[in-house]
């Protein structure tokens, strides 16, 4: 056990997973490699993989220690985790969330762990840096990792560490998590924050550490990467609409794109009607040729297009949230 830790620090690693063969084997064995020093278990919560990701996992489970599969019918990252705290919590201290479709540090679990115990916060996020494989994913990547693609969330962009409203989801107690009655099932997306959220009114706080942070793979097409921020803005409309909550200025910046293009299809009637969302094109696009100006690729100038897709697939998602929402009491821990 590390000096720095209390004897008590026993992780339960959740991998929430669906089709991910090409990293479900490594990740497992990363993971497995870093819990084994704590007593720890990883339990993966497949939603039905057809890639050859539970036979994976299945013989992982019978060659190492504390490796567990469950599975995960309805196919939701937040019912899959629920799932797995209910059957394999008693006896862990803390849960690690780990995505499937991202990279991870060698001392992961061990600086999140550590970062706990210094702060005393009940939950440790992690900053995201997006990185691209193919051409596509590395310009989205570069879109992402802007202030123009990602509005300045401070969990996007380099962290320092400090107490924060939300995050991405890393670390938490396990007694606060079941504290709040886990993440709510029926959310689909934004459901770190609707937790976050519940955890922060508990008393409870959140710290953002500078200590690490996770390498997030983008979507590999621009339809799959609208149907990611449609979802991303329909899930925190629900949050809004189940906590009463305001949004942040840059998500009301956000969430105008839809409105002002809508208006500009009254510019025949009048030229000034297209003005908010030409101003809103000319500054993304100009953002776009500032990255390539600074980085010296003339490919960069795309990041200004995909973040307009980005801006506008996560204000229709939000509007198409926030009528169709309707109230849906958070249940308890389960699936």
């Amino acid at each position: 056990m590390t000096a720095n830790l209390p004897e008590s620090a026993v992780p339960l690693v959740v991998i929430p997973c669906l089709n991910e063969i090409d990293h479900i084997e490594a990740l497992v064995r990363q993971m497995a490699k870093q819990t084994e020093a704590f007593g720890g278990s990883v339990v993966v919560a497949d939603g039905g993989s057809e890639d050859g990701s539970i036979a994976a996992v299945a013989e992982l489970s019978r060659e190492l220690t504390g490796v567990h599969l469950i599975d995960n019918p309805r196919q939701i990252q937040s019912a899959g985790i629920n799932t797995a705290v209910a059957a394999f919590g008693a006896g862990h201290s803390h849960l690690i969330r780990v995505d499937a479709h991202s990279s991870y540090p060698d001392d992961f679990i061990l600086r999140l762990l550590e970062e706990a115990e210094r702060t005393d916060a009940a939950s440790v996020v992690v900053g995201m840096v997006a990185e691209g494989r193919t051409a596509f994913e590395k310009v989205s990547a570069l879109a992402q990792n802007s202030r123009v693609g990602n509005g300045g969330s401070k969990h996007r962009n380099a962290a320092s560490g400090e107490f924060v409203d939300h995050g991405h989801h890393a670390l938490m107690r396990l007694d606060a998590f079941n504290e709040v009655h886990g993440y709510d099932p029926t959310f689909t997306h934004n459901e770190d924050a609707e937790l976050d959220h519940r955890l922060r009114a508990a008393g409870h706080e959140i710290w953002l550490t500078g200590q690490t942070e996770i390498v997030y793979y983008p979507r590999s097409t621009a339809a799959g990467l609208a149907r990611q921020y449609f979802n991303y803005g329909r899930g925190r409309a629900r949050n809004v609409y189940k906590h009463g909550t305001v949004p942040k200025l840059r998500q009301l910046i956000m969430a105008s794109v839809l409105p002002v293009v809508l208006l500009a299809l009254l510019a025949p009637i009048s030229g000034w009607f297209a003005v908010p969302a030409l101003a809103w094109a000319f500054a993304s696009i100009a953002a776009g040729f500032s990255q390539a100006v600074a980085a010296r690729d003339l490919l960069t100038v795309a990041t200004g297009p995909l973040s307009m897709l980005m801006h506008l697939s996560w204000s229709a998602g939000f509007w198409r949230g926030l009528m169709g929402a309707r109230p849906v009491p958070t249940p308890e821990v389960s699936a």
